[in-house]
């Protein structure tokens, strides 16, 4: 893990950062948030002995006056104290003031981590600790995804082709957490240092991870059934995303092409504010819009809203199908629809914002 700089300190003369007294460690994934600290842990003991300098505070009925202590506790044949205090989110304001208190006079030797999880991090805490160290966020963007697997990739004991790289991408979708598991199997099975091709990797990678809700909608604008279908799988099944969840996904693609369908030309900019996008943001979302309802047309965004109407029905008990199936045969009919319209294109510029 690449030591981020701490928010809210001024460097010293020399340009360095001064070392943080505490760090908050914050994320969607609870993996992520786990191999973070597991990672952050083993930099800031150094070589310390664990048994001596850290203490890793777990309980469920973890008591943040007995974490204050420890923390004003001198450490013990170590240079430094690491005390680590697991999904901090569950504790609320009032549970956390005498950590508040000890952040205000943080010891030096102490180098407290608190792992988000269990809900919201009281705001004053976070702020708490960016006054005297760092909040890290471990969630990873879709623009940073490959950067990020890669980067954890080029320090793994095995090399991967080109190939196996872009295949463990494709697998783990927005399932980032799972890239640890994988190398260790990997690992195990083949020993460090060993060179792997996709046909190495393929047996290990188990089942394919969540993707964004964007590559079932380009999927379906491209007209490409096998690849939506597959999509659309893995938002249910591996994002876990209730039926109704993906329809809503599906609705407001077509809906807001429905808002900017115009005899009349539409600019990107006027899309954007018919969508109601707010002033400085991204007008991707309306730029694909437009694209959307000049391929596909009055009538046949017309066919598109209706089969979504029915297929809202059809959820909702008028026919008896498995809720998968009507998802199924809707994402049929709307690929059917984008390849009648001629072939699709992508709009110009950026994937995404």
């Amino acid at each position: 893990m690449s030591r981020p700089e701490p928010s809210g300190r001024s460097p010293e003369p020399s340009g360095g950062w001064p070392e943080p007294c505490a760090w908050l460690v914050e994320g969607d994934d609870p993996s992520l948030v786990r191999q973070a600290v597991s990672e952050l842990v083993q930099q800031l003991l150094g070589g310390s002995d664990p048994a001596l300098a850290l203490e890793d505070l777990a309980d469920d009925d973890l008591d943040l006056a007995r974490v204050a202590d420890s923390c004003r506790t001198p450490p013990f044949l170590a240079d430094r104290r690491v005390v680590v205090v697991r999904d901090i989110g569950r504790f609320g304001l009032e549970q956390a003031q005498p950590l508040l208190a000890y952040l205000a006079e943080p010891l030096p030797t102490t180098r407290l981590v608190l792992a988000g999880g269990g809900g919201q991090v009281p705001a004053k805490l976070a702020a708490a600790v960016r006054a005297v160290g760092a909040v890290i966020s471990t969630n990873v963007g879709t623009r940073q995804a490959h950067e990020w697997v890669s980067e954890r990739l080029g320090r793994a004991p095995l090399k991967l082709a080109p190939a196996a790289v872009a295949l463990v991408e494709a697998h783990l979708g927005e399932d980032l957490g799972r890239l640890n598991g994988i190398l260790d199997a990997l690992e195990a099975a083949y020993g460090p240092g060993a060179r792997l091709g996709p046909e190495d990797i393929e047996p290990y990678l188990g089942s394919p991870g969540a993707v964004p809700p964007w590559e079932l909608t380009d999927a379906i604008d491209e007209g490409r059934s096998d690849t939506a279908l597959k999509a659309l799988h893995r938002l249910l099944e591996a994002g876990g995303r209730h039926p109704l969840v993906v329809l809503a996904i599906l609705q407001r693609h077509f809906t807001d092409a429905l808002a900017v369908q115009s005899p009349e030309p539409v600019t990107e900019a006027q899309a954007a504010e018919i969508l109601g996008l707010a002033k400085g943001r991204s007008t991707f979302p309306a730029r694909k819009a437009l694209d959307l309802a000049r391929r596909l047309g009055p009538a046949r965004l017309g066919d598109a809203v209706v089969a979504l109407a029915g297929a809202e029905l059809d959820l909702k008990g008028k026919t008896d199908w498995p809720p998968e199936l009507v998802l199924e045969v809707l994402v049929a009919r709307l690929c059917r629809l984008a390849r009648a319209s001629g072939r699709p294109r992508r709009p110009p510029g950026p994937a995404r914002p």
